[in-house]
């Protein structure tokens, strides 16, 4: 029985054995057939390109290692300088402003972007090429190699652009000469004379120098003279830009010892306009407005006082506003001169009229008391415009006049005086003289006006005349 079994088995087996070896032999081309069907949806898919990344691996990752491999990065320390213990390392500096974007005088700074360029030779990444053609690299291996540290001094803010990439170029030649490049905005500190605002002109500079290699381990220079600094036509709102200017200089400290340093030195002159339009001509307008109080009737109290009064508020306004937008500085500023002495010729206009309504005051009540009063005046009908008695309400006698022929009696006592008598007659005259001065201006005081029609526009326009021969 397990013999016919076994039998059994071994024929079923013999007659599945074909079929099997039919289908393993068909199974590859099919899959064959399948790979191409795949690839033909791919070069359909991309446009009749087909995909080489089945094919190959990316090459950008082995490119990055010819080039740390061709520049021998690993076979030296960057930590160190080129040339360490021998000579200073020349590193010449070529800069390319872009702009200046603000510059502030409450902070007293500036805002520039620049391209700063530095050019030096570093012999551990010389390359061998037979056509001569430099390499250029972006910020990744940059931080792999030696570059300068050079920094701003007297910078306040810094720092690289980084839209898209981080705007920093390497460029290595053959020869190992390097080129690297980095877009920069820096504030810095300007120290501003504030004595002629704004009639003023700033001197700012941009220093640049090594911080940590002083002037025995590297040398900073402009690499072509003046032609190393260039400039964009560049237009600010409040200043002119006379001159762009590059100098050189040597910078000691007493612990590290001397540093070379570079300066980018720049004239900026102010715009007139601007404050002419905003400062000096309200000023001048509101000098002049006080000045119609002159023409205004003695008696019209409200209204004198009142124009007074306004333009006198009127310029602390415009004083406060100028001081608003200023640094606060111990000493006075062109601007500061004109504008008080402006305010002074505004409160020296009041001051006249509160002259020349007390005088006018004193004058009536004095002739009041020296003349009779009819019975039909109504002192409350006199005082009821401005306060003060009037010369056409009531009937005032003259004064009484002088006898000015000379008394006999006092001719012959001036004769039989001694000689220090005279002396005291002399100065009897000039008290009687400066009374009598007094006295003319206190019953003319209507004259106060008259005069300061002519003097007050002639003395500010002397104070003008010589303001802008000083300051312009």
């Amino acid at each position: 029985m397990r013999l016919a079994l076994l039998a059994l088995r071994l024929m079923v087996l013999a007659r599945l054995w074909p079929v099997t070896q039919l289908n393993s032999n068909t199974f590859p081309n099919k899959r064959r057939h399948k790979e191409f069907h795949v690839g033909e949806n791919t070069k359909a898919k991309h446009g009749g390109r087909v995909d080489l990344k089945t094919k190959k691996q990316d090459s950008t990752k082995s490119l990055l290692i010819k080039s740390e491999q061709l520049l021998r990065i690993d076979d030296h320390d960057f930590a160190m300088r080129p040339g360490f213990g021998g000579s200073a390392l020349p590193v010449g500096i070529d800069v390319q402003v872009e702009s200046i974007d603000s510059i502030s005088e409450v902070n007293m700074d500036f805002t520039m972007t620049l391209y700063l360029r530095h050019y030096w030779q570093d012999d551990r990444l010389a390359f061998p090429s037979s056509s001569n053609k430099s390499r250029t690299f972006d910020a990744r291996l940059v931080k792999k190699i030696w570059v300068p540290d050079v920094f701003f001094v007297h910078s306040k803010r810094s720092f690289i652009h980084d839209t898209t990439m981080e705007n920093i170029m390497l460029r290595v030649f053959p020869d190992g000469n390097i080129l690297y490049s980095v877009r920069i905005t820096v504030t810095a500190l300007c120290s501003m004379d504030f004595s002629s605002f704004p009639l003023d002109t700033q001197n700012c500079s941009l220093e640049l120098e090594s911080y940590a290699y002083n002037e025995n381990d590297l040398m900073l220079y402009w690499k072509n003279g003046n032609d190393s600094l260039r400039t964009d036509e560049i237009v600010l709102s409040q200043f002119f830009i006379e001159d762009f200017q590059p100098s050189f200089g040597l910078a000691f400290y007493s612990s590290t010892g001397w540093y070379n340093r570079l300066y980018i030195n720049f004239i900026l002159r102010r715009h007139i306009f601007f404050f002419m339009l905003q400062t000096y001509f309200p000023t001048m307008l509101m000098v002049m407005l006080s000045w119609v109080s002159f023409w205004i009737d003695r008696r019209a109290v409200p209204a004198r006082v009142s124009l007074g009064i306004t333009t006198v508020l009127t310029m602390s306004t415009i004083i406060t506003g100028v001081s608003a937008s200023m640094p606060q500085v111990s000493y006075v500023k062109a601007v500061d001169i004109y504008l008080w002495a402006s305010f002074l010729f505004v409160f020296l206009s009041v001051i006249e009229y509160a002259a020349v309504n007390y005088f006018t005051t004193v004058e009536e009540m004095k002739k009041l008391k020296n003349a009779k009063i009819p019975s039909s005046f109504n002192t409350n009908q006199a005082m009821a415009f401005d306060g003060c008695f009037h010369d056409n309400d009531i009937d005032l006698t003259p004064f009484p006049v002088v006898d000015l022929t000379p008394n006999t009696d006092r001719t012959s006592q001036s004769r039989n005086s001694t000689a220090s008598e005279p002396p005291d007659g002399t100065r009897l005259r000039r008290r009687n003289t400066l009374k009598y001065n007094m006295s003319f201006i206190m019953s003319n005081s209507y004259m106060i006006d008259s005069y300061s029609r002519v003097i007050f526009p002639l003395a500010y326009l002397l104070f003008n005349i010589i303001y802008w021969s000083l300051y312009a």
